[in-house]
């Protein structure tokens, strides 16, 4: 018996194409295509909602969150739901979904990295395979999951690593959960770590600042002097920063506004290894905190999760620690 599964179309580079000098821009022809498409229909029963048609830059978090909302009501009448999304903030929207979503069925994101008027377009095999992931019985409880090139993987571990190649949606370290094979969806491995915070408010007041060498605290004061409640840094290595830095993050933890430390390496965690100033361990002692392995802009939609459900910042620490 075939499945019921709604696709939610948000817009990207999946739903535009090349409009002459205009360059590649929104079209409002995807949603008439996928309701015309007969490969689809062999699948499952689908539906098709057009529900924005944004570039993915313009994507906020407040839309990522009104976005779950409507997933959590609208997958009530069906077995599994297929968002396709521009690929620039894919996984960001991916994650916040997955934090704060109520549901067991799937949820899957996809997109194209090729527009509607470009030679060998990979919008419609990811939509196929997206739509063949939220049918299979393996798919439930698995989180939010992101089909691209034939591959499933995780709303928390999936990265866009380059900017224009079909493969570019990777799980740097871990590698995809499965395969969208032509017979059959095959998972490979499980999740063992994945978190929710449910929560219908977010608080935006989290800055994200990338270290560098030579900085100094100017970008923590002005994050400070702007009123966030958290501060991420992706640091060096471990989770390493220049020691000129020290006295505006010391400034603000004193203030009471989170310093959470992630790395800008691509994979790995950071640790209270270096017991210089600056070093992971000087930073923890000072009151920072280490953010394992998780990547700077999913700490940073993770605490403003926190901050819109707890609006505590000590609960947030004891919170995001304990996590």
């Amino acid at each position: 018996m075939k499945k019921n599964i709604l696709i939610i179309l948000t817009g990207g580079t999946i739903a535009m194409k090349a409009s002459g000098n205009a360059g590649v821009i929104p079209s409002p022809e995807f949603a008439q295509f996928l309701g015309q498409f007969p490969q689809l229909n062999g699948v499952a029963n689908v539906e098709v909602m057009d529900y924005l048609n944004v570039p993915s830059p313009y994507m906020t978090p407040q839309m990522m969150l009104d976005l779950a909302k409507l997933i959590d009501i609208k997958i009530m009448d069906y077995d599994g739901v297929v968002i396709t999304h521009g690929t620039d903030t894919l996984e960001e929207s991916a994650f916040l979904c997955d934090l704060v979503l109520t549901t067991r069925k799937p949820v899957i994101f996809t997109a194209a990295m090729r527009s509607g008027s470009d030679v060998g377009l990979d919008g419609p095999r990811n939509i196929i395979g997206s739509v063949r992931v939220a049918c299979h019985h393996d798919s439930m409880d698995k989180g939010v999951l992101v089909v691209m090139n034939d591959e499933i993987h995780t709303a928390r571990d999936v990265v866009k690593s380059d900017t224009g190649k079909v493969d570019s949606f990777v799980s740097m370290g871990y590698g995809p959960l499965g395969n969208v094979d032509p017979d059959a969806v095959v998972y490979h491995h499980s999740t063992l770590y994945r978190e929710s915070v449910w929560t219908d408010h977010l608080d935006t007041r989290v800055d994200l600042i990338k270290a560098v060498a030579g900085m100094d605290g100017k970008y923590i004061q002005c994050s400070v002097d702007s009123g966030a409640k958290a501060i991420v840094i992706e640091a060096f290595g471990r989770g390493n920063l220049p020691k000129d830095i020290l006295p505006d993050l010391k400034a603000a933890i004193d203030r009471n506004v989170l310093v959470v430390i992630t790395s800008r390496t691509h994979t790995g965690r950071v640790l209270p290894e270096y017991g210089y100033d600056g070093g992971g361990k000087h930073l923890d002692e000072l009151g920072a905190i280490l953010a394992g392995d998780m990547k700077g802009i999913k700490v940073r939609l993770k605490l403003m999760a926190l901050f819109g459900k707890y609006h505590d910042a000590d609960l947030v620490r004891r919170f995001f620690k304990q996590s």
